[in-house]
């Protein structure tokens, strides 16, 4: 007989949703659970806005500063790197005082540093502001699928947590339109102005919208229980850390391993466009705005997919997909061929990307919905801080030649380093994935809050203490 991880790759049947019952789910909506989710949507919106910022305006960056393309995508490492201390910070704030005003606070943050990042003058100064924004931008992914995800019957959450993450692919697009026609004017910092506007009016929709009523029940339970105080929240947290210690190293390995996997076919695409294959920046931007409005469709597709078929069994097929077009993705030098393989490689990390947020959220202890599934998103962030420089680096140590107003020039070779890089990426998300646990359909609003399944529907639901048993075996 297979493992357990084997056999657990497509769920039960009683877990599975019918047709029907996500059509019914979605009339029953609250006006209130549709703002909670688009509210969440938006502020991850907002993130993706300003981290693409960067990679979107490299060669401008660099010719502003005078440094090379690897020392200016040591702002990218720098804000990953210190993302998963926002995580922290502001994943057990919201767990302990709500999710609402945390998260507006965190936007408000995250909107004055990139307003600061359109002013600077020095090299040092971006790279400062860009290490801040880092911390801040840690907390937004945490707080804002919580807040989307938790107040959503158990039939929408695969569908609503591809939704939720293809949220940063609007971000990219958003800023690349606003790169495509603000920034030839008005130079690269109208895209950071711009998109600080962005953020400071989702501040505003979510101080307008109510509390999570979800994160309401639990505190009211808790004050029934005289636990509601930071003590016992802390005691709590020491407890899930002891409890669940190995299921938190899977998290962050599976983490890394997409992240790894998005920032490798992300961050440095356009600058591979453009010097690798000698598109111009627009056509580079244009490529960009192409593949990722195409491929929004995927995350979507994947969360939905991942209800009927599994989650883990969805991030296989998706990230296999990704590897399978990795040649349409590098060796073509038309436009039309890269604009579809860009198409292609991205529907797939955005396919498994769907699952993510819905697939921490089942594995998170509920008394920490928003520290867990930030806290190991970021960490995972963090050990993948440095894609872009490597690539950077492998583009400064791997050369090709193209032709470029007639003369024969000798420009990095960042296609077969993505290749390359991408295939090995791949190769080890599918190992993770397979090896992995899932809690497939848990009712987690119906759980305990340290380990979450005592209270909760057996039926359609493994205990936390079993996930990490999972891992072991």
């Amino acid at each position: 007989m297979p493992p357990r991880f084997i056999r657990e790759l497509i769920p039960r049947r009683e877990t599975r949703a019918p047709l029907g019952a996500v059509v019914v789910s979605l009339k029953s909506l609250t006006w209130v659970q549709w703002a909670q989710f688009w509210s969440g949507w938006l502020a991850w919106t907002c993130d993706a806005i300003d981290f693409v910022a960067v990679s979107l305006t490299v060669p401008l960056l660099s010719e502003q500063f005078g440094r090379s393309t690897s020392a200016i995508t040591t702002a990218l490492t720098l804000t990953l790197l210190l993302r998963s201390v926002g995580a922290v910070i502001f994943g057990m704030i919201s767990d302990r005082f709500g999710r609402k005003w945390p998260l507006v606070v965190n936007l408000v943050i995250c909107g004055v540093l990139e307003l600061g990042t359109g002013f600077v003058d020095t090299f040092s100064q971006f790279l400062a502001l860009r290490a801040l924004f880092g911390i801040a931008m840690g907390g937004i992914w945490g707080l804002s699928s919580s807040s989307a995800l938790e107040n959503l019957p158990v039939e929408l959450r695969g569908l609503a947590s591809g939704i939720l993450q293809e949220g940063y692919i609007v971000g990219y697009i958003f800023a690349a339109v606003i790169n495509l026609t603000l920034v030839p004017q008005h130079g690269w910092r109208a895209l950071f102005w711009t998109g600080a506007g962005i953020t400071f009016f989702a501040a505003v929709i979510r101080a307008l919208i109510p509390e999570s009523p979800f994160f309401l029940r639990v505190k009211e339970q808790e004050k029934a229980n005289g636990t509601d105080d930071s003590q016992n929240f802390l005691r709590q947290t020491k407890e899930m850390l002891k409890l669940h210690w190995l299921l938190c190293i899977y998290a962050v390995l599976l983490m890394t391993g997409l992240n790894f996997l998005s920032h490798g076919s992300q961050d440095l695409y356009p600058t591979y466009l453009q010097i690798t294959k000698g598109f111009s920046a627009h056509s580079a931007t244009v490529a960009t705005i192409i593949g990722n409005c195409v491929s929004y469709s995927g995350g979507a597709m994947g969360g939905w997919a991942s209800q009927y078929i599994g989650r883990r069994l969805t991030i296989m097929f998706c990230v296999l997909l990704a590897g399978v077009f990795i040649p349409l993705w590098v060796l073509p030098s038309s436009f039309s061929a890269l604009s579809a393989g860009a198409f292609c490689v991205q529907l797939g990390v955005q396919g498994a990307w769907g699952v993510i947020p819905i697939q921490l959220a089942e594995m998170s202890p509920p008394a920490f919905r928003a520290t867990f599934p930030g806290v190991v998103y970021q960490l995972g962030n963090m050990v993948s801080a440095a894609s872009a420089q490597i690539e950077a680096t492998g583009g400064d140590n791997l050369k090709t030649t193209i032709m470029k107003n007639g003369v024969l020039t000798v420009v990095p070779d960042y296609a077969t380093v993505q290749a390359i890089f991408i295939g090995a990426v791949a190769v080890f998300v599918i190992v993770i994935a397979i090896i992995g646990p899932e809690n497939h359909g848990s009712h987690f609003e119906s759980a305990d809050a340290t380990c979450g399944d005592e209270a909760a529907d057996h039926t359609s639901q493994i205990s936390c203490r079993e996930l990490d048993e999972k891992i072991g075996a």
